[in-house]
């Protein structure tokens, strides 16, 4: 099994290899994987419940909770992974271009050390 840091391609391929080997895909609907990404997701919000937020800050970096941390967003990945290959999304391409849109909708002058949203700047 290969751990030495993938990149998306591959983490992709063998996430269907995966997937193929047990005959899952016939679970996978578009719907159905967008809704085990959103639980996925609750799942890694749960670890932060009712903590304050510097005690969560400093736990997340110490085990157990660095490693439940990491399973869970490496859950929330893998999901986010079949999206994309199910609707032909370069993840890397649709990252690279979103940042790029953000740059526009935040210019540095106006949205520096601020939270407004961009309607709003």
């Amino acid at each position: 099994m290969q751990h030495n840091n993938p990149g998306l391609e591959e983490l992709t391929r063998q996430l269907l290899e995966f997937r193929d080997a047990r005959d899952w895909r016939q679970f996978h609907s578009l719907k159905d994987l967008i809704l085990s990404l959103n639980l996925e997701a609750g799942e890694l919000l749960e670890l932060s419940q009712w903590k304050p937020e510097q005690r969560f800050e400093e736990e997340a970096t110490a085990d157990p909770m660095h490693q439940r941390l990491q399973e869970e967003c490496a859950d929330v990945l893998l999901y986010l992974l079949l999206i994309a290959e199910r609707t032909g999304i370069d993840l890397q391409s649709a990252a690279a271009n979103k940042i790029a849109a953000n740059h526009l909708k935040y210019p540095v002058e106006k949205s520096r050390g601020t939270s407004t949203k961009y309607t709003e700047l």
